[in-house]
Formats: C-alpha cells, sequence, structure tokens
C-alpha cells in the first residue's frame, strides 16, 4: 500500500482509495487527499472493543447496527474511519456506509491525532449532519458526548472515573470510564 500512496499523483478519487483495500494502518480521504495514520495501540482496540461490547446490545434493542472502523462517506471524497458508528439497518455488502445512515459516531482520541478527532472530524461529522458524536479520551477514559446544532456540536455530557455516562439518544446505555480504561 505504501508504494500505491506515494506514488499517486493528484487528488484521489473514491475508487482509488477502495482500490487500496485493507490494510493494518487507517487510511481516510479527506478533501480528496489520504490520510494515513498508523494502526491503532492495543489500549485504544481495547477500549473500542469494550465500549462496542457495551453499545451492542442497546443498538439491537433499538433496530440500529454496530460497526467497528468502517467506511462513512460524509460528501464525496470525504471518507473517514470512525471507530465505532451506529447506523440504521444497512446493505452490509457495499463498501461504505452513508453519513444520513449514522445515528452515531465514536471516536477514541489517540494521542498523535487528538486535533483531527477533536477539532477537523468534529466539524465533518457536524457538518453532514450525524446528530450525535461521543470522544473517548484513551488515556483516561474521560467521555464527551455531542449533539449537533445547525452545523456545529453542543456538550450534552461530559464525564471522568467515577460517574456515569447515560445515553437517551439514539440508544439507552449506561457507561463508565472505569469499565473501557483499565
Amino acid at each position: 500500500m505504501t508504494a500505491a500512496v506515494f506514488d499517486h499523483d493528484g487528488p484521489w478519487t473514491e475508487e482509488e482509495y477502495l482500490a487500496l483495500g485493507e490494510t493494518q494502518d487507517r487510511v481516510e480521504l479527506f478533501d480528496w487527499s489520504i490520510h494515513v495514520t498508523p494502526g491503532p495501540t492495543p489500549r485504544h482496540q481495547r477500549i473500542s472493543r469494550k465500549l462496542g461490547n457495551l453499545l451492542e446490545s442497546a443498538a439491537e434493542s433499538a433496530g440500529l447496527e454496530l460497526f467497528e472502523a468502517v467506511n462513512v462517506r460524509l460528501r464525496p471524497g470525504r471518507v473517514p474511519v470512525p471507530d465505532l458508528v451506529l447506523t440504521d439497518p444497512i446493505n452490509l455488502d457495499e463498501p461504505m456506509i452513508e453519513a444520513d445512515q449514522v445515528r452515531l459516531v465514536c471516536e477514541i482520541i489517540s494521542p498523535s491525532n487528538a486535533a483531527t478527532d477533536k477539532v477537523l472530524k468534529m466539524h465533518y461529522y457536524a457538518a453532514a449532519g450525524i446528530e450525535w458524536y461521543l470522544l473517548v479520551e484513551q488515556r483516561t477514559g474521560v467521555m464527551s458526548l455531542f449533539r449537533r446544532s445547525g452545523r456545529h456540536y453542543a456538550e450534552v455530557s461530559a464525564v471522568k472515573r467515577g460517574e456515569t455516562l447515560a445515553l437517551t439518544e439514539p440508544v439507552r446505555a449506561l457507561i463508565r470510564p472505569e469499565d473501557l480504561v483499565p
């Protein structure tokens, strides 16, 4: 994959992006440009798995699907790979999930790319109309839940160790930071 990325001239099409195939690196398409970050750390993956486990039955009860690290098309040429998404029922064989099918997106903040999750992706997800955004700090487990307000997000709740995040939309779930972060 490295040669394909570095030998490429000009903007990337979605077809070229998808042709890169699966990789250990996180490869995203931001405004026709490729954004590559190293694969997630074990800590990141532990948080993702535990959070996914907590959300899965809640998603099923609400008639929604839970996915980890899938392509979400926010608009043509803008395809991030969020850590977790809750969606309406979708066609499982499509290579991308459309933004209007996403009910909640979750990013686990990696120290190496915190600005991407806290600024860039937050802006992109809100502009695409995704109603709920959940951010989880890898080191502390602090969780911040945001709801879309126009083309931006407003914080609804922030919890730290010893507190509980009570999701009521788009699913009902109680999440404690200590259940995610050792």
